[in-house]
């Protein structure tokens, strides 16, 4: 297999930031239940190097800000000294390849059942409650501690999780926000508190260290939006004017309308509004990565199943090699090598 002469779109370098990057095929957050007790383990040191480049840049699986952020079992958190202790030698994995590793924020709002949540059980999912006004600062409290947590522990930056229908997305849309109160009717109103958020971070570490994933068209969890593309474009200036590094943003993925595959919506209004590095995510492959760079329609793809499967991602692709094909029944298990850190490398293959 020769090496392509002029360097695919994807492998080229990108300054976001103050980061140096040589490619822009980036690690999506993944979540993989196997970090017992909300701690993680040596397994994730392996998993996370194995997918390391010299100026890669990975996202971490989203990690919990307190106990009751907690929606699936054996996901990490990062609200103890443990857990900080815990993440250490898995970000000095990264970063001793050459990476740049920021840990994804998450809490999952009404996404929760009681077998998750200390002092509560069963595994049946919680029915949900309505967050008081007065305790929503301390929510932002927990975003902007978790943000310190996770520079203390080596992180690079963190990326506050607001897509997927979880707790920032249930403000954000408007098909599930029924607020009456200064979080709900209107689009200022429904955004409010994730950019509280924002704003708390930002000032906690530096806009120069946050971004912000969001999915303005997904309808994850029943979260859904009558005007995703006004959502989009709003919370892309608003988040313009703490000058945060990237935005991640799913793809308005394939529709099937008359049995073909379209997709009736865009990305480019929201890139073009934002100001830093945009990141477009969402069943990517080679081919619509290098087209999105070279369009211009992102400036890097983040890609999961297929990082997932293929710890050398950026090697095959660059040398145009077969891929590994990732097992769905192994995504979300608590083994620490199978489906995980067993997936081979072209060397591996090559050499047997």
């Amino acid at each position: 297999m020769a090496l392509n002469s002029t360097p695919i779109p994807l492998l080229t370098p990108h300054k976001m930031g103050n980061f140096n990057l040589s490619h822009r095929v980036v690690l999506a957050p993944l979540t993989r239940n196997r970090s017992y007790n909300n701690i993680p383990q040596p397994h994730a040191i392996l998993y996370y190097s194995q997918r390391s480049t010299n100026g890669g840049f990975l996202i971490a699986e989203a990690t919990g800000v307190s106990t009751t952020a907690q929606g699936y079992p054996d996901t990490p958190g990062i609200w103890t000294k443990e857990q900080v202790e815990a993440w250490k030698p898995v970000v000095e994995a990264v970063h001793d390849k050459g990476g740049i590793f920021f840990c994804q924020l998450w809490h999952v709002g009404r996404v929760s059942s009681y077998g998750v949540t200390p002092g509560l059980d069963g595994m049946d999912w919680s029915p949900p409650r309505r967050l008081r006004t007065d305790e929503i600062p301390d929510i932002v409290n927990d975003f902007r501690l978790a943000a310190r947590n996770a520079i203390e522990a080596g992180f690079d930056g963190v990326e506050i999780h607001g897509a997927n229908g979880y707790l920032l997305d249930q403000f954000i849309k408007d098909q599930v926000n029924d607020r009456i109160d200064k979080y709900g009717g209107s689009l200022e109103n429904r955004c409010r508190f994730p950019l509280e958020i924002v704003k708390a971070v930002v000032n906690e570490i530096g806009a120069d260290k946050v971004g912000m994933r969001l999915s303005p068209y997904a309808s994850y969890m029943e979260a859904s939006e009558s005007d995703p593309e006004a959502l989009g474009i709003y919370m892309a200036n608003a988040v313009n004017k703490f000058g945060i590094l990237y935005l991640h943003v799913i793809e308005p993925r394939m529709i099937k309308i008359n049995d073909k595959y379209e997709t009736p919506h865009s990305l480019l209004p929201m890139r073009n509004a934002f100001k830093g590095t945009f990141i477009a995510a969402g069943g990517y492959n080679v081919d619509d990565g290098n087209k999105a760079i070279a369009d211009n329609y992102s400036d890097l793809v983040a890609f999961g199943r297929l990082f997932l499967a293929n710890p050398d991602l950026p090697r095959r692709f660059q040398l145009n090699a077969p891929l590994n094909k990732y097992n769905r029944d192994t995504f979300y298990i608590p083994d620490p090598v199978l489906g995980y850190t067993d997936y081979p490398f072209l060397e591996d293959i090559n050499s047997s």
